[in-house]
């Protein structure tokens, strides 16, 4: 088996869980050129946003395309009203990933996920894979499968 590129890989391969690698030809300057070039539409891009609580404390958000996440929503689901999305170090810190590489899986600790019912709905996903030009493409099911705990929210159908 070739070497693994990133911890999202080795934490997919562990658990036996199907998906795909998808690697770029050049620099991906936007998610609807990475919907065209893995040949889906952008509501397949999953993004994985996380924001900060308090100190030490995220949350990742993973929602379809271009989707919205609805902060007031965001607030009144998780009870908390101070967040804010977090930095490049935070993120760092909290996933071991660089933005526009960010996944659900492999991370450094346990973080509360929060998946949007949009991307569930979908045949086929695609996440950033922790390296650049790389991307991971699963099956919603098998994304469930490979993650511990999870809530599946619908943020998409608000405004």
């Amino acid at each position: 088996m070739e070497p693994s590129p990133t911890p999202a890989v080795d934490y997919l391969r562990q658990r036996s869980i199907p998906f795909q690698l998808f690697q770029h030809t050049g620099p991906v300057e936007s998610l609807e050129q990475a919907a065209v070039e893995r040949s889906q539409n952008p509501q397949q891009v999953v993004r994985s946003i996380v924001f900060r609580l308090a100190e030490g404390e995220f949350i990742m958000v993973l929602m379809p395309g271009p989707g919205q996440i609805p902060w007031k929503a965001l607030r009144q689901y998780i009870g908390q009203s101070r967040m804010t999305m977090a930095n490049e170090e935070e993120l760092l810190e909290a996933t071991g990933y660089r933005p526009g590489t960010v996944n659900p899986f492999g991370l450094p600790q346990p973080m509360r996920v929060l998946i949007d019912q949009g991307v569930i709905d979908q045949p086929q996903v695609s996440f950033g894979s922790g390296k650049r030009g790389l991307a991971i493409l699963i099956r919603p099911a098998d994304m469930l499968a490979a993650l511990d705990q999870v809530e599946i929210v619908n943020f998409t159908g608000q405004a």
